[in-house]
This record gives C-alpha cells, structure tokens and sequence, in this order.
C-alpha cells in the first residue's frame, strides 16, 4: 500500500509490467547464467574423465604374511571362488576372506596377488577378471 493525494492508503499495482526493466543488470544475469551454464558443462566433463584416471599404487617394504589355508565351500552354479589375501590398512596386514563372485561367460578371475618390484617394494595387484 503506498500513501495517496488526500494522506489515504491506497493500493499499489502488483502488476509486474509497471516494473521498469534495467538493461545493465540484464546483461549482467545473462552473462552471469552463461558462465554457470559453461562451469556446470567443464565440471560434467572433468567428471566423465575422472573414473579412468585414477589409479593409486601403494608400495610397502613389508612383505606380506603367507595365504592362509581357506576351506573352500562347495561350488555354486554361476559363481566363481575368488581366494582370500591380505590387504594392507596403512600399518599392518589384515587378512580377506575368500569369497564368491557371480561369473563371467568367457572370462575368468586372476586373484589379488601381491608383487615384489625391482626396488623390493611391495604391491597389491588387484583381482580382476581376464578374458
């Protein structure tokens, strides 16, 4: 409500085209909505990119335990036993339960192995499946 001539309270028009539009501050929301709408497109792609980039090696000059012995269950249809291994948690070994995986027509699972490199470092190569 605004104040009338004669001091009254009259009603203000809530009609959005009495509004007076500033070319300045237009111009400014689009380029503004333009450099989301470019930061929103990069971050999608460094996104996509990401997953098969990354690879972390972690060498140790703690050699790991031996396997221990895992009494395997009876084989399950459509499944493939992938053995137990230690895995280091950033001070010791810890030992992984062997487990079952659902198979892969035509490939087949290459179990965690760990790897001694030249520099008598050692690495956790994963399990993977291998065609």
């Amino acid at each position: 409500m605004g104040a009338g001539t004669d001091g009254t309270l009259a009603p203000r028009s809530r009609s959005l085209g009495a509004l007076k539009r500033v070319p300045a501050i237009e111009a400014k929301g689009t380029a503004m909505r333009s450099q989301i709408v470019l930061a929103a497109v990069a971050l999608s792609a460094v996104m996509v990119a990401l997953p098969g980039t990354a690879k972390t090696v972690v060498e140790i000059q703690v050699a790991p335990p031996p396997p221990r012995v895992e009494v395997v269950p009876a084989p399950r249809v459509g499944y493939v036993w992938a053995p137990g291994y230690w895995r280091w948690n950033g001070r010791r070994h810890i030992w992984i339960r062997g487990s079952w995986l659902r198979e892969r027509r035509g490939w087949h699972w290459e179990p965690d192995a760990w790897v001694q490199g030249p520099n008598g470092r050692w690495h956790l190569a994963p399990g993977r499946w291998v065609r």
